[in-house]
């Protein structure tokens, strides 16, 4: 069984920064990529950012593109988001998730099959 924990998230004014961290239990976390999405209030789950699993390849949210960093750490089990120039829309829970194997298709929910419990991030204006 895959566990995912989800840490990091908090209040930040505007302009401000946070970095989000994954933590996975299990083996074989370096095989698989890994993706983060995000839900805001009244609005579906979306995806903000993926990673490979040998870190050469990202993908970004084009909301996030140049202002998030999605990166891993095989060695520690996890996965970060390091999220700067925060915006009030950005607030939201985020989510990790493990894609699941076969093609790599970063931003559909439906590829991921473990999830996180989410951190919530709230961003003030």
């Amino acid at each position: 069984q895959v566990q995912l924990v989800e840490s990091g998230g908090g209040l930040v004014q505007a302009g401000g920064s946070l970095r989000l961290s994954c933590a996975a239990s299990g083996r074989t976390f370096s095989t698989y990529a890994m993706g983060w999405f995000r839900r805001a209030p009244g609005k579906e789950r979306e995806f903000v950012a993926a990673i490979s699993w040998s870190s050469s390849s990202t993908y970004y949210a084009d909301s996030v593109n140049g202002r998030f960093t999605i990166s891993r750490d095989n060695a520690k089990n996890t996965v970060y988001l390091q999220m700067n120039s925060l915006k009030p829309e950005d607030t939201a829970v985020y989510y990790c998730a493990r894609h699941s194997t076969g093609r790599w298709s970063p931003t559909r929910l439906d590829k991921y099959d473990y999830w996180g419990q989410g951190t919530q991030v709230t961003v003030s204006s």
